[in-house]
């Protein structure tokens, strides 16, 4: 699992949604944390999840303005 920085986030411009592995160290939090919030209570999280069978997915361009980007 590599730790994405916000900017290297933000500059994978060729995918549309990014994983709780990729987005855990900009939020701090740990990406089973951020799964099973994403199942049991997506309101918290404060950005669009996907729940697709097991997996989670999470929208770039919705995620990235929540963390300020101006997309």
């Amino acid at each position: 699992m590599k730790n994405y920085t916000l900017p290297e986030l933000a500059q994978k411009t060729d995918r549309e949604f990014f994983t709780a592995d990729e987005i855990c160290n900009v939020l701090g939090i740990h990406p089973q944390t951020i799964r099973d919030t994403a199942r049991q209570r997506p309101e918290l999280l404060g950005f669009p999840v996907i729940l697709t069978g097991c997996r989670v997915r999470i929208p770039r361009i919705p995620f990235l303005r929540f963390m300020g980007v101006n997309i």
